[in-house]
């Protein structure tokens, strides 16, 4: 899943992104490409925890690839979860109350062994800056991953980063956290060198802790990251240097 990365499904995707070169293709086509109809087997559905309300870009941006939504919401294939509208930001930055767990509720209700299920939170940097502790944070990912496991379902964490990333980086407690949970980060970078008009940017994939047991998954250093060019139908990816007016 998630072309062209071929990784496997039933894990914990962490996706970050910078202001720069936003990770949202990444999302949308992972999202869309797993509801398309499968040949055969199980069937698909996704459920996206959203800290926007924009289901109607995601109906949008689903169009333009020939999947209407509205069939989907109706047979209970796409569930979007407006995660504001059921839970409110703290007044006390010091609270650590659960306030996530209507949302992990929600969640564990709507998930079914018998489906081939994608679970999709965008974003928690959101959630992060509108005065969700990182603690609360932390333990309902935990938790929300305890529960896709369950059902053997795929989970996908989305997270800004604002610090340009460095060698010298230090993490902040929540992206420290996340990276330790995951199986595998999926980079989105923008070119070292600046804006250009023939590549928007780059991705890196590496292993996450949770990865137990090796897998063929070919994994992208920063050295060796994949650049991408966006278009109207989506994202092209190209090795460093080989893609159109690129020297």
């Amino acid at each position: 899943m998630f072309s062209p990365f071929d990784l496997p499904p039933e894990m914990l995707l962490l996706v970050t992104d910078q202001l720069s070169s936003p990770a949202d293709f990444v999302v949308y086509r992972g999202v869309i490409d797993h509801l398309k109809p499968p040949a055969s087997g199980k069937p698909k559905r996704a459920i996206v925890l959203s800290a926007s309300p924009e289901f109607a870009r995601w109906k949008a941006i689903a169009a333009k690839s020939n999947l209407p939504l509205e069939p989907l919401v109706a047979n209970g294939s796409f569930t979007f979860i407006d995660i504001l509208e059921r839970v409110k930001p703290p007044d006390d930055a010091s609270d650590t109350s659960p306030r996530l767990l209507p949302i992990l509720e929600a969640v564990s209700s709507a998930l079914q062994s018998d489906a081939d299920t994608l679970v999709v939170v965008d974003d928690l940097a959101t959630l992060d800056w509108l005065g969700f502790s990182v603690l609360d944070l932390t333990r309902f990912c935990r938790a929300l991953y305890a529960a896709c496991r369950k059902t053997n379902a795929t989970l996908l964490l989305r997270q800004h980063v604002l610090t340009p990333s460095g060698p010298d980086l230090v993490l902040d407690d929540l992206s420290r956290a996340l990276r330790q949970l995951c199986t595998y980060h999926l980079e989105v970078l923008p070119l070292a060198s600046g804006r250009s008009g023939a590549v928007s940017g780059q991705v890196a994939l590496h292993a996450g802790p949770a990865l137990a047991v090796p897998q063929d998954v070919k994994l992208l250093p920063r050295s060796a990251a994949l650049q991408y060019k966006l278009t109207d139908s989506g994202a092209v990816f190209f090795q460093r240097g080989t893609g159109a007016g690129v020297l």
